[in-house]
C-alpha cells in the first residue's frame, strides 16, 4: 500500500530483457539508480512503486535497486516505454508511522491515459488527460474533487467530461520539481490508478441492485431498509 506522495526521482540505469522461463513471457529487468535515500531500510522482496506501479525489489546496493517487470505489467503501464536515463517517480510501501498525506494507492495500475493539453496557470500547470475508448468505464470512478493517482502521484481531479472521456488536474510549483509529469510531452502516456474505494462501493451497489432485480430477497431488503428508517425517526 502506498500514499501517492512521491519520495524521490530515480534514474533508469539499465533495461535487460528477461528469459521467458523467468518472466513467463517477454518481461524486463530494470535497474534504477540515484535511489540511496530510500534504500537505507530496504530488504529483498520489498515493494517500491515505480511511476505508480508496485514492483518487487530483487537486488539492491547502496544507491540502486533492480525490479522485474512482467508482460501483464508492460501491457497495463507505461514502463515498457522507459529508456536508460529516464527519471521515474519512486515511493516505498507505507509503514504504520507514515503520515497519510495522499490517499490509499495500491500500485495496481488500471491502464494509461494520454496527455491532451497542458496550460500554465500562474506558477501552476493544468493538465488534461483522455481515457481510451477501451477503458471508458474508468470514467465512472473519476469525479470532480476526487482522488486520482497519475504515475504514482496523488492528485485532485478538477473537471470531468464523461462524453469526451477527459479529466483535468492542476499541479502546483512544488510538485512540478519532484515528479516526472512536467517533463512529458503532449500525447505521452501516464499511468492511472482510480480510487479503489470507488470500485468497492460500485461493486457492492451493483450486487445489491442485481439481487433486487433478480428477486432474490428484494422485498426483504426494502423492508429492512424501511424498518431502519422508521426506527431512526421514532427514536428522534
Amino acid at each position: 500500500m502506498f500514499t501517492g506522495i512521491v519520495e524521490i526521482l530515480g534514474k533508469v540505469t539499465s533495461i535487460v530483457p528477461l528469459d521467458s522461463s523467468e518472466s513467463g513471457g517477454q518481461g524486463f529487468s530494470i535497474t534504477i539508480g540515484n535511489a540511496a535515500e530510500i534504500l537505507g531500510d530496504c530488504h529483498l522482496g520489498d515493494s517500491i512503486a515505480v511511476n505508480g506501479t508496485c514492483l518487487t525489489v530483487t537486488e539492491f546496493d547502496a544507491s540502486s535497486f533492480k525490479v522485474g517487470v512482467a508482460p501483464e505489467t508492460l501491457r497495463k503501464t507505461n514502463l515498457g516505454s522507459l529508456k536508460e536515463g529516464d527519471a521515474v517517480n519512486l515511493e516505498r510501501a507505507m509503514n504504520a508511522h507514515t503520515r497519510f498525506g495522499g490517499h490509499m494507492v495500491q500500485g495496481h495500475v488500471d491502464t494509461t491515459v494520454t496527455i491532451l493539453s497542458r496550460t500554465d496557470d500562474g506558477n501552476a500547470i493544468t493538465f488534461v488527460f483522455q481515457v481510451s475508448e477501451e477503458y471508458k468505464d474508468l470514467m465512472d470512478y473519476i469525479v470532480p474533487k476526487g482522488f486520482i493517482c497519475l504515475d504514482g502521484t496523488s492528485l485532485t481531479v478538477i473537471d470531468v467530461d464523461d462524453v469526451k472521456r477527459t479529466f483535468s488536474i492542476m499541479m502546483i510549483a512544488y510538485t512540478q520539481t519532484r515528479v516526472v509529469m512536467p517533463t512529458k510531452a503532449l500525447g505521452d502516456h501516464v499511468n492511472i490508478e482510480v480510487d479503489m474505494m470507488g470500485k468497492y462501493a460500485s461493486k457492492g451497489v451493483e450486487a445489491m441492485i442485481k439481487r433486487f432485480l433478480d428477486g432474490e430477497d428484494g422485498e426483504a431488503m426494502v423492508a429492512k431498509a424501511l424498518d431502519r428508517i422508521l426506527a431512526k425517526r421514532a427514536g428522534n
